[in-house]
């Protein structure tokens, strides 16, 4: 069974039985239940609803079963096509929209697509509203529009250059330095909607050489979307031969963000908000957030200009939640996700980008250099597959019992904090494991650490 049902949406694989994958019926269904939570909404925000996509080779015919299925609720949609994520929650709020749906699997292969929701902010539903979509696809519990207060459908692909001047607009993002700087940027798409808007972005920030490796947006993705270092040889040879100063990868629907190093060695994922949070904290000192399975160095880099760090939940919607509760002038996640509300609460490559490259442009530093004066952590990321019937929580229950004398953390699976080092065991939001994130000051300490605790956990299985 591959349709999973979380607070990050509906995702599967296309094709197969309903009930069992991401198919037309479930489509609507899905599509119908958010609509008529939707509802309430209009009149205070207009009756429409926005739809972007990524490239994937199932976005057109999921796209044709959504915006149909809206029509038939009553809606207005706005579609504003091949975008990223970042781009049609930003047009959300730019339209006055009811909410938002956006067309994409983030990470996931090719055979794989989803619909991550929106409400009226451009911010994923909150748990217990996704919860309320979920009960109302399964009981089938909406009604269509008659035939006089169906939906209207139009077409905006004006969203990209409106999310590009918002980016270079930012108080914190340098155009002039950037252009003067001559920057040399090596780009990785991997086949969706980045090689579209981050060619465009750079060009209008002022990189002049460009090369863009997996840059057609046809859903055939030339290595495995997940932004991670087994996965992208390809740059990190080109970068290694030299002539760059930056390598940038981003994932289909363009929300994370990997740095590749002039040298071609990975400048690692969790530093991608370290870093950008090291810029913002200089020129805008305030609190920060990011999730339980992030490194310590975001906490390390904002105690050091005298503010604090908090840790929220994985899943974007709790970052961005518990950001508002503090105040918090930056945040994210370890995966590459950049979250700067100066912009809009979404993670967005665009954003890290620019800033990277400010950072870069007005301190005179390579990549390599901006690194190296971070602390050095290294987080390995293994995952244990789950065997049918197992109880999940009962596991993490014994593992919390069994180092209850440590510091522990339960709102989110079970995270051990460790004097140096820490591990946090979780079940997946949108796949059938339990994923091991630990971290150390070398990677063979980290890797010990999960593999230490996964043996436990099979001795439970």
């Amino acid at each position: 069974m591959t349709l999973i049902k979380s607070i990050s949406g509906f995702r599967g694989t296309i094709g197969g039985k309903p009930g069992d994958t991401l198919n037309p019926l479930d489509i609507v269904k899905s599509v119908s239940a958010y609509a008529t939570l939707r509802k309430p909404l209009v009149g205070k925000f207009d009756k429409k609803i926005v739809v972007g996509r990524d490239a994937r080779i199932s976005g057109e015919m999921v796209s044709h079963c959504v915006c149909g299925t809206l029509m038939g609720m009553g809606f207005d949609v706005v579609n504003i096509g091949l975008a990223s994520t970042p781009t049609t929650e930003i047009a959300v709020t730019a339209e006055n929209a009811v909410g938002g749906i956006i067309l994409t699997a983030s990470h996931n292969p090719r055979q794989w697509n989803a619909l991550k929701l929106l409400d009226e902010k451009g911010e994923f539903l909150g748990p217990q509203a996704a919860a309320e979509v979920v009960r109302l696809a399964d009981e089938g519990d909406f009604e269509y529009a008659d035939v006089d207060n169906l939906g209207h459908y139009c077409e905006k692909p004006i969203y990209d250059q409106y999310h590009i001047d918002m980016v270079k607009n930012l108080a914190l993002v340098d155009v002039d330095a950037i252009r003067n700087a001559n920057f040399s940027v090596c780009l990785d798409t991997v086949n969706s909607v980045g090689g579209i808007i981050l060619p465009k972005l750079l060009e209008q920030l002022g990189v002049k050489n460009v090369k863009v490796l997996n840059g057609e947006a046809n859903g055939e993705f030339a290595h495995n979307p997940e932004p991670l270092r087994q996965h992208l040889d390809e740059i990190c040879g080109v970068m290694s031969e030299g002539g760059y100063d930056l390598g940038c990868v981003c994932d289909p629907d363009v929300d994370r963000l990997a740095f590749i190093q002039e040298d071609g060695e990975m400048y690692g994922e969790e530093y991608t908000l370290v870093t950008c949070a090291d810029w913002v904290l200089q020129h805008t000192p305030g609190n920060t957030v990011s999730n339980l399975s992030s490194t310590r160095a975001l906490r390390d880099v904002t105690e050091k200009y005298g503010c604090q760090y908090n840790a929220s939940a994985v899943g974007e919607v709790n970052v961005v939640t518990l950001m508002k509760k503090t105040g918090a002038v930056i945040g994210g996640e370890g995966n590459g996700g950049v979250i700067y509300p100066a912009a809009h609460p979404g993670r967005d490559a665009l954003v890290g980008i620019a800033i990277m490259l400010t950072f870069m442009a007005k301190t005179g530093k390579k990549a390599s250099e901006l690194r190296a004066q971070y602390p050095p952590y290294f987080i390995a990321k293994n995952r244990i597959d789950l065997q049918k019937g197992t109880d999940v929580d009962a596991i993490l229950a014994k593992v919390k019992d069994m180092y209850k004398d440590e510091r522990v953390t339960d709102i989110d699976g079970v995270k051990i904090d460790f004097a140096d080092e820490w591990v946090h065991l979780r079940k997946s939001n949108t796949e059938p494991i339990i994923r091991v994130y630990s971290e150390a000051h070398t990677m063979e300490a980290a890797d010990a650490l999960g593999k230490k605790i996964m043996d436990v956990v099979y001795s439970m299985i």
